[in-house]
């Protein structure tokens, strides 16, 4: 049995880890902590830790996991360069699954955009990438979207940077040859919805995949948890989790 600690207890993500710790068999919830309340303590005694919180706070929890020597499963999104890069230090020593998205929905829909990209290319084909989410998420693109485009430049020698058009407005002229398009939505209580789009002269191929509880992404920072027993020290994401590499 897996003895969890939920950061972020109050949060919508923390009450859904909650309830998805508590569902597994192979887990249970021995520590939550929440805004204000010590952290080292929180730590103390648990196999792994989750957090879905904020990305400021990652470094207090990189720093209370490294102190008590206890694996982390990191689902905030947004974090800078800099944070990202004391996540990576940080691996170094402990098992830390870090990902966009832990839905084994949305990790099939990584697998697939990568296989369409090497099958279609960008040479006939256009590529559009929406993602929309609830009116209170606080980053856009998604980190769901995010990833969709780093697979998309892989595959197709883009760059995020040069390449990808985060909407469009005005006379912009026609659609530039290595063009990818990003199209963020927020409203209303969306849990999450993204498409890749491939779209060529007489056809057009969409990957979706649409979420309609956090209980999906919940479940598989659970998993991830259970799955980082045991593991060396490194950075993982739930490719690796699902045996997908």
């Amino acid at each position: 049995m897996t003895k969890l600690l939920i950061l972020g207890r109050s949060g919508r993500m923390g009450q859904a880890l909650i309830e998805a710790a508590t569902a597994d068999s192979g887990s249970e919830v021995a520590k939550t902590h929440d805004h204000g309340e010590n952290l080292i303590n929180a730590f103390d005694g648990v196999d792994a830790a989750i957090d879905f919180t904020v990305h400021n706070f990652t470094e207090s929890v990189l720093d209370a996991a490294l102190e008590t020597n206890t694996p982390l499963v990191i689902g905030t999104t947004g974090h800078t360069d800099e944070e990202k890069a004391k996540i990576i230090e940080a691996s170094k020593k402990l098992p830390i699954v870090f990902a966009a998205n832990y839905s084994i929905g949305v990790n099939t829909l990584f697998y697939l955009t990568q296989k369409a990209a090497q099958i279609l290319g960008n040479d006939r084909f256009d590529i559009e990438v929406t993602e929309m989410h609830h009116k209170h998420k606080i980053d856009s693109p998604s980190g769901t979207a995010r990833r969709l485009l780093e697979i998309l430049n892989e595959e197709t020698n883009t760059s995020y940077e040069d390449d990808v058009a985060h909407g469009r407005v005005g006379n912009i002229g026609p659609r530039p040859p290595k063009e990818i398009g990003m199209h963020t939505l927020r409203g209303g209580d969306v849990v999450g919805d993204h498409t890749v789009m491939f779209a060529a002269d007489g056809e057009r191929v969409e990957l979706t995949h649409k979420a309609s509880s956090r209980l999906t992404f919940a479940s598989g920072a659970v998993r991830a948890s259970i799955w980082l027993q045991g593991r060396a020290p490194g950075l993982y994401d739930m490719q690796d989790v699902l045996g997908l590499k």
